[in-house]
């Protein structure tokens, strides 16, 4: 297994044949906690790399490499585990068994299953996929005819593409957090599965104002955060990625209590400050932090600093 990368995630390789004493050992610690055996979904061995992270009540899991097959078989339906699971496939057909039947999974289509019968789901470098794992009463609270929609190819535009950007942001962001930011992310992924799944007026209402808006806007918030070195930087260019209007995206930040142009001007200072502060920036000049920072105007950059941190640059650096 390799390091994880913070409490919340696990990361487990192995290359090999699907049997002795190192595959057994690996075997029950990537898949006996999550109820699965694994084995090859091509030739004799397995070369797999699976990353599963926990947020909280959810697990979203990123499988990788030329062959694995992940199966719930008869004797592992003795945990009495009844999760609900949305797969989402990335690349190739995908193809997902439910109970002996089964569907076949292009780019962009998801299924929900279930992991109360058996189920196998496998993937190869061409055909790739990601896991939501979830529990059933949690999405029954948004959907409560999420169990019609089980072992049907599902594909909703809009909402499954926010699926697909706040998996990949959550499952490498959301173990850092709190345990009020993990529940939060949790709640908003279930929220988006509900909408996904097509439930009623009530219930899509309120998973479409507390987690699709909100999934929305962490996205976005990340678009800003890997770009605030670009002095260019600008909504109708974060919108756009988010599949939203200009206006649409300002409101989102509105309904938060700030503005875009507020959100970037705040984060570029705290990365100002934050290299400022950095013994191995010392011999870099102000006006260089300035510019990676995302300010051309090193003027303006002063001005907004002192404002914000009631020092200028260069005051902060030599208080240091």
């Amino acid at each position: 297994m390799e390091p994880a990368k913070a409490p919340g995630i696990f990361i487990h390789q192995y290359a090999g044949l699907p049997h002795g004493p190192a595959f057994e050992h690996w075997r029950e610690r990537a898949c006996g906690p999550c109820g699965l055996d694994i084995g090859p979904s091509r030739g004799d061995s397995i070369d797999c790399r699976l990353q599963i992270s926990v947020v909280d009540n959810i697990a979203l899991g990123i499988p990788e490499g030329p062959s694995a097959q992940y199966s719930r078989t008869q004797s592992r339906l003795a945990d009495g585990n009844d999760d609900l699971v949305l797969i989402a496939a990335h690349a190739g057909q995908v193809r997902v068994g439910q109970n002996g039947h089964g569907v076949d999974l292009a780019p962009a289509q998801m299924v929900l299953v279930d992991m109360a019968i058996t189920g196998t789901v496998g993937h190869t470098d061409e055909d790739r996929f990601t896991t939501i794992r979830m529990p059933r009463r949690a999405l029954l609270d948004i959907n409560p005819r999420a169990e019609d929609k089980l072992s049907q190819v599902l594909c909703d535009g809009a909402v499954a593409d926010t699926i697909v950007r706040y998996h990949a942001l959550a499952a490498n962001q959301a173990p850092h957090l709190d345990a009020v930011g993990q529940r939060l992310t949790a709640q908003h992924m279930v929220d988006l599965v509900g909408l996904l799944l097509g439930t009623d007026a009530e219930h899509a209402s309120l998973a479409r104002g507390r987690g699709h808006a909100a999934a929305r806007l962490d996205l976005m918030r990340a678009d800003v955060m890997a770009g605030l070195g670009r002095n260019d930087l600008c909504l109708s260019e974060v919108a756009i990625r988010s599949k939203l209007s200009p206006r649409q995206a300002q409101r989102l930040f509105e309904q938060a209590g700030t503005t875009f142009t507020e959100f970037v001007l705040e984060q570029r200072l705290l990365l100002a400050r934050k290299l400022l502060g950095d013994p191995r920036a010392m011999a870099r000049k102000i006006s260089d932090i300035a510019h990676t920072s995302g300010f051309s105007d090193l003027s303006y950059f002063n001005r907004a600093f002192r404002k914000r941190f009631g020092a200028t640059p260069s005051e902060l650096r030599a208080a240091q």
